[in-house]
């Protein structure tokens, strides 16, 4: 007993010193956060989860985000998972505060696990609890697709079992949804941590008897702050307007959403007083309505000054269900399909829906959701509110008829109907009925929607790349709209599609999702397509046929056999087995992804942004001549090889190659040894490496003038080790390394870990 009392005391001496050491730690890491807080505190967006703003900035959130900062990361007073209700109107920046929160370094570093989540009112559980373990284990979705709900939800309670998580549930409206999913999120007892934003005050004592955070409006001076940076960025107002600004953001009320929409407004109006005069007029009349109905008149105000041709375009956002990011090249063939372009000479119509969408950006009435490799939008999204005034002026100005929503009055004169998602099949069945005189159908159902018996249809959209939905149709059912634009539809198992097809005159936009090979000869015949798209299967020609197809801008899913003479204005392909050398009189080409290609002299036409090649096979040779051609494309910005091996696992680069090259993926690449300098690739902004062994990346990498990040998934500990070299050399260089689960990596993990360096932890 003496024994077991001398060989305990030192324990017991050590423990107030234990305690006093975790104290001053949490001391420390509080005003870290303090401090990086209040860097970022005149900072506000009104972007989404995972979205992007042009001038993203925050801006009278400093002490609310402290306060979830430190709710969030204070485990050692209570480890046990909380859900941190933060709640508040719509437009008054729960979603901007979250996202701010969620993608904070500190935040990263703390957490095992990030995940995000946007529910809305009407929700799919399975869907959310796939989107969750998706962004949990990095897993594709498909792979969960014969998956049942109880068996997703399972799945990520097994993942998430022993690790500090943080989970956003992005704007909840119902307790409904937390009791379908909260039993799926362990409670490990580490500090993990569930964030909800919700409009429903009392939801907060369901999810959080002890804590809830509710947003106040902006003061004055916030409210100038904000409403001055989004109509003049970095500039001041001019003193003769500042009176009449003060009044218009006054009659915002410190609703930010308000804010930033009417500032859009005044960016592109004329900066004179008369202009301001009318805005300042027409805002005090509804400045007495009542919270809901105050936004969205508002709101309805920079509405109604926008210009003839954006109102449309504008309006065609509530098509789409709630909180749902678009993606760009779907918006921009719905808008051409639907007529809302105005023709302008020396430009396509899909460069003049581009140049809509960035006014309507630009004007904060569309959110961008999330920026392509190289700076593009590749998705974007509208806020519920404006979404709310979309629909409510569609059902105004009888421009679409939102099934189950707007009202049914003069339905058979509807000409565009919209099924949005969870509608029953009835509900379906009895519009579609209805609406005789239909020349648009929008499906966001899974289930099969029924064929409209008209000829009139214009635009068919059943399916896109994010959301399958029913692949039960055939071709045969698409003979009818002849008159049709755009169809988007999955289709049964089939071997060929047939000769009726070649009828649809009028067709420009094809994008089938199928599981087969399919012949499609017969496409050939219809020159005025100028985007076809096989998604999951590929497409070949049995009777391959010389035809010059002018219009063709977009070819995917296309392999060897698919032979056409001439496609001079193809700006997107997606092929396999293809040979090379038929590129270079593509002269518009922009952009191709090849699966096993075959090589040949004088490859890549110089009109090349975006090029990837890879195998789904087995690694293929990559020669420095091919490297060397590729090298010597001027206007290539995204370079992506997969399953490359590189000529004696070697890659020297010289002043001459890559002179606009913005980003570069290898995966699953042999690279031993890279010869680089930094004036080599001058324009290079971030770097990824997948599962690259052997390799220690070039230090001249982090003296690019450009650059900005490397990401690393699964590459070997020389690959990591010289990356924090750079990330130490190089502190605007922003590294993130994902490690596999072993005793290895969880020691270099804390070794590894910075202020500019993030590491994770694959446990799957």
């Amino acid at each position: 007993m003496d024994e077991y009392t001398r060989e305990e005391k030192p324990v017991l001496l050590l423990a107030p010193a234990l305690k006093k050491v975790i104290k001053d730690m949490d001391l420390v890491k509080k005003e870290t956060m303090k401090i990086s807080v209040s860097e970022a505190q005149h900072q506000r967006s009104v972007s989404t989860s995972g979205g992007s703003s042009r001038s993203s900035i925050m801006v009278g959130f400093g002490d609310a985000s402290r306060e979830i900062m430190d709710k969030l990361t204070n485990g050692v007073d209570d480890r046990r998972l909380q859900a941190i209700p933060i709640v508040g109107m719509g437009g008054i920046g729960k979603t901007t505060l979250a996202k701010h929160v969620y993608a904070h370094p500190y935040i990263k570093e703390h957490f095992d696990i990030r995940a995000w989540v946007t529910i809305s009112q009407n929700f799919d559980t399975r869907e959310l609890l796939c989107e969750l373990f998706s962004q949990a284990n990095k897993k594709s979705k498909e792979e969960m697709s014969e998956m049942s709900e109880d068996e997703v939800g399972l799945a990520l309670h097994k993942y998430l079992f022993n690790r500090r998580f943080l989970i956003v549930i992005d704007d909840m409206w119902s307790v409904d949804a937390w009791d379908k999913m909260q039993n799926f999120f362990p409670d490990n007892w580490n500090g993990s941590r569930i964030v909800v934003t919700t409009r429903q005050l009392q939801l907060s004592s369901q999810l959080n008897n002890n804590y809830c955070l509710e947003l106040k409006f902006l003061d004055e001076v916030s409210s100038w702050d904000l409403f001055s940076n989004s109509v003049f960025g970095e500039e001041s107002c001019p003193l003769e307007l500042k009176k009449i600004g003060k009044k218009i953001v006054e009659n915002c009320r410190g609703l930010p959403l308000a804010i930033v929409v009417v500032g859009g407004l005044l960016k592109k109006m004329e900066h004179t007083k008369e202009c301001w005069e009318s805005i300042r007029t027409n805002s005090s009349s509804v400045v007495n309505s009542a919270d809901e109905d105050f936004c969205l008149k508002i709101l309805k105000l920079s509405y109604s000054h926008l210009p003839v041709y954006l109102k449309p375009c504008f309006l065609y956002m509530g098509v789409f269900d709630e909180d749902r990011a678009v993606r760009v090249s779907t918006l921009v063939k719905l808008w051409v399909s639907e007529g809302f372009l105005r023709p302008q000479s020396g430009k396509s119509l899909e460069t003049s829906a581009k140049e809509y969408l960035n006014e309507l950006v630009d004007r904060n009435l569309i959110l961008i959701h999330q920026l392509g490799s190289t700076g593009n939008i590749k998705r974007c999204k509208v806020h519920d509110l404006l979404r709310d005034l979309c629909c409510r002026e569609a059902g105004k100005e009888g421009f679409y008829y939102v099934t189950g929503q707007h009202k049914s009055e003069a339905l058979n004169r509807q000409r565009c109907v919209v099924i949005p998602g969870g509608t029953s099949k009835d509900e379906v069945r009895d519009a579609l009925q209805s609406m005789p005189l239909a020349r648009t159908l929008l499906s966001h159902c899974d289930e099969v929607v029924l064929m409209p018996e008209s000829r009139l249809l214009r635009t068919l959209k059943a399916f896109d790349t994010d959301r399958c939905g029913s692949h039960n149709y055939s071709f045969d059912d698409l003979f009818q709209f002849v008159n049709s634009r755009y169809l988007a539809v999955g289709v049964q198992r089939v071997s060929k599609i047939p000769s009726s097809m070649s009828f649809l005159w009028n067709l420009q936009t094809l994008i089938i999702f199928h599981s087969t090979r399919v012949d499609v000869s017969y496409i050939l015949r219809m020159t005025q397509l100028k985007h076809i798209e096989f998604h999951k299967g590929d497409i070949y020609m049995k009777y391959p046929r010389p035809v010059v197809m002018k219009n063709l801008q977009t070819l995917k899913g296309v392999d060897l056999k698919f032979r056409i003479i001439s496609i001079p204005n193809i700006k997107k392909l997606t092929a396999f087995n293809i040979e090379l050398g038929n590129l270079r009189h593509m002269v518009k080409l922009e952009s191709c992804r090849f699966y096993e290609p075959r090589w040949s002299l004088d490859t890549f036409p110089h009109s090349l942004k975006k090029l990837s090649l890879g195998s789904h096979i087995s690694s293929w040779e990559l020669t420095g001549k091919n490297l060397e051609m590729i090298g010597a494309l001027p206007l290539l910005q995204k370079l992506k090889l997969e399953r490359a091996g590189f000529q004696n696992g070697m890659w020297e680069t010289s002043e001459e190659q890559f002179p606009s090259l913005k980003y570069l993926e290898l995966k699953w690449c042999h690279l031993v040894s890279w010869i680089t300098d930094s004036s080599h690739i001058p324009c290079l902004e971030k770097l990824r490496l997948y599962a690259i062994k052997k390799l220690e990346i070039p230090s001249e990498i982090g003296e690019i003038p450009t650059m900005q990040s490397i990401h690393l998934e699964y590459c070997s500990e020389s690959v990591v080790q010289s990356s924090k070299t750079i990330a130490e050399e190089q502190d605007e260089i922003q590294v993130r390394a994902v490690l596999f689960n072993n005793s290895n990596n969880q020691a270099l993990r804390w070794s590894l870990a910075g202020p500019n360096f993030q590491v994770e932890i694959d446990y799957f």
